[in-house]
């Protein structure tokens, strides 16, 4: 596990130093604190920091092959990397180590451009092939590694966090706008948005080719979703079962101490479970919290006891979460709404006393329908065949009756859902979907935004890149359409960006072992009944869990790893909020309305209305601004 970067001269401009390359490397030393590589020559520079997981001793970056033509980073895991090493020693090729970072180079003497399809593992790569003075990025399929990409003054560079683009002196500090809507709207930079002018993220399952002074992005892989049939329950418990065995089995493959995330819920659960088997006094880890509607501590402990794993637990108080925002801020790179990345870094940091690997279960809910909005959309599916005034009139009706209840910061308590629900009730499928995820809806942002950004806006589609994963799956029933739209987009911008920063930053290596592509195609072959049955989530995976697993921890109902945002809001984040949030800051900043701004801080504070999730993604913006927009570069 590491982190890449680099930069290439496009039309014959001379490349940047050594020394900026040095600094683009430096800059996240986090996440790669045991080693660092660099190689320049001719128009092209490669950077890596290292966190060394496999062959510890021999797997220095860059590598090359034997003629010294192609040099490579690599930052992630290739599972099935001692396959592929026999395989190319049996057809002559010489390597020098057991990293599986070499394999990529002679991979691609084999297959060129085409390697990519040979890997099964999480990645990014960077790749220069001299004799064709050509450069390649490629992205693993479900877009568990990060890469960032732009061109300024005729230099492409890219690198696994932003900051390393920010530590070359070409890279101004422009705000993208239609990044800063997409954010507001779903609480992250969906991919190839990022949030400064000129960058780009590599989508997941995509390569760039350089060559020539021109640059293409393309896709590599398509997850299929050709309906297949049916093979019966019986058929697909048994296909399950096989392919997740081998996901985890082959996660386990490290070089350093390994252990598990366990949340309680049923897919660590599961993997800690399929681990244990595999893995003598498996080590596993969880984080409770004070606030017990937000605490899965006591069922994390009841799947440690039951499996007789080397459990360890930290409880954390609202003190402890909240002196890390402003630091935890200045590692995301981009703004992020998603309150879980604090308690994920925490138990990353935790973890990290004692292992350099961990598993988790990330994937699961995307793939088996484990979110309460594939219930939703359940419900809701009936009402897309009324007529349109009907639809909106019962959606209005619902959406009255909802408002008047009284306002729970719990988690996920009854009426944050029933508002969630009844308030987008009536619209599109996709539309409502990203409204109940989401923070500011487009009508909010005509109120939110200050009228010159609204001008500059004017005519941008914020669903453009839904739309187009949304028709990929026409033809699906509703609930997959779903899955695969969180799959596409969900998963990687939101739950993958956070696991990956959140880890990193600690200098944690983090696996998922169910994002396995070959699982991935294999679920979403299969009929929605086994997934999402009636109401019941995850039908499949609590049918293949429940020889492992105590029942009451398959039976219980999903709360999610969030924090008591709401409740903070009014207290303790309250001093914060007021100050990052004020008319004064605001104005000066000149991108939001103040008055807009004063009012959703007055009705939260006021309990008329739970604001929670627009107020923190505003204040999660501000912390952005304020450590990024400035002259100097985050420290990594």
């Amino acid at each position: 596990m590491c982190g890449i970067t680099g930069f290439l001269a496009l039309a014959g401009r001379a490349p940047a130093s050594a020394e900026t390359l040095d600094g683009m490397c430096r800059i996240m030393t986090h996440r790669g604190p045991d080693d660092q590589g660099t190689w320049l020559e001719g128009p092209v520079g490669l950077g890596m920091r290292r966190l060394a997981v496999i062959d510890v001793a021999h797997g220095k970056q860059p590598m090359t092959n034997e003629d010294g033509s192609l040099h490579v980073v690599f930052n992630g895991e290739l599972y099935n990397y001692p396959a592929l090493r026999e395989r190319l020693l049996a057809r002559g090729h010489k390597l020098e180590t057991h990293s599986d970072t070499e394999v990529l180079v002679h991979l691609y003497e084999d297959h060129g451009e085409d390697f990519v399809q040979h890997l099964t593992g999480m990645f990014a790569i960077a790749l220069w092939d001299a004799k064709q003075q050509k450069l390649l990025l490629a992205r693993d399929r479900l877009g568990e590694k990060p890469l960032y990409y732009g061109v300024f003054e005729q230099q492409l560079l890219w690198g696994s966090e932003l900051k390393c683009l920010l530590a070359h002196p070409a890279v101004p500090r422009r705000l993208s706008l239609p990044a800063l809507a997409r954010y507001l709207q779903l609480e992250y930079v969906p991919a190839p948005h990022a949030i400064l002018e000129g960058v780009h993220k590599l989508p997941p399952a995509h390569i760039l080719v350089a060559q020539g002074g021109e640059t293409t992005v393309r896709p590599y892989w398509r997850l299929d979703l050709t309906p297949r049939p049916d093979p019966g329950e019986a058929a697909a418990l048994a296909g399950l079962n096989e392919h997740l065995d081998r996901a985890v089995k082959q996660c386990l493959l490290a070089d350093v101490p390994l252990g598990v995330f366990l949340s309680g819920g049923i897919d660590s659960s599961t993997v800690a479970a399929l681990a244990s088997r595999h893995v003598k006094e498996l080590e596993t880890f969880s984080i409770g919290f004070e606030d017990k509607s937000f605490d899965e501590s006591s069922h994390a402990r009841a799947v440690a006891k039951h499996l007789g794993t080397r459990h360890h637990e930290e409880i954390l108080s609202p003190a402890r979460l909240l002196e890390l925002l402003p630091t935890l801020t200045r590692l995301l790179d981009e703004p992020f709404g998603d309150a879980s990345v604090l308690p994920t870094y925490l138990l990353s940091a935790f973890a990290r006393k004692r292992v350099t690997v961990a598993l988790g279960g990330d994937g699961g809910d995307e793939l088996l329908a484990g979110y309460p909005t594939y219930q939703a959309e359940r419900l809701a599916t009936p009402f897309d065949r009324l007529p349109g005034g009907l639809r909106h009139g019962i959606a209005g009706s619902g959406a009255a009756v909802a408002g008047r209840l009284p306002v729970n910061p719990n988690n996920l308590s009854l009426d944050f859902k029933l508002k969630r629900f009844t308030g987008s009730l009536a619209r599109p499928a996709l539309e409502r979907h990203l409204r109940w995820l989401g923070s500011f809806t487009p009508e909010e942002q005509g109120t939110l935004l200050s009228a010159d950004v609204r001008a500059a806006l004017q005519g941008d589609d914020l669903y453009d890149q839904d739309r187009a994963v949304w028709a990929h799956s026409q033809g699906l029933d509703p609930t997959a359409r779903v899955l695969h739209l969180d799959t596409s987009t969900y998963l990687p911008d939101d739950i993958l960006f956070k696991v990956d920063r959140a880890s990193m930053a600690t200098s944690l290596e983090v696996r998922a072992p169910l994002l396995d592509h070959r699982l991935v195609e294999y679920v979403a072959g299969l009929p929605t009944r086994y997934k999402l049955r009636g109401l019941k989530t995850k039908y499949l995976l609590k049918q293949a869990a429940r020889p492992l697993l105590p029942a009451e921890i398959l039976d219980r109902p999903k709360k999610g790893f969030g924090i008591p945002v709401a409740k903070w809001l009014k207290a303790e984040l309250q001093p914060a909020m007021r100050d990052m949030l004020s008319a004064e800051r605001i104005r000066a900043g000149g991108l939001f309305d103040p008055v807009a701004v004063e009012r959703l801080m007055a009705d939260h504070l006021a309990g008329r209305h739970d604001h929670r999730k627009q107020l923190w993604t505003l204040l999660m913006f501000e912390w952005w601004r304020e450590a990024y927009m400035r002259a100097e570069v985050p420290a990594g």
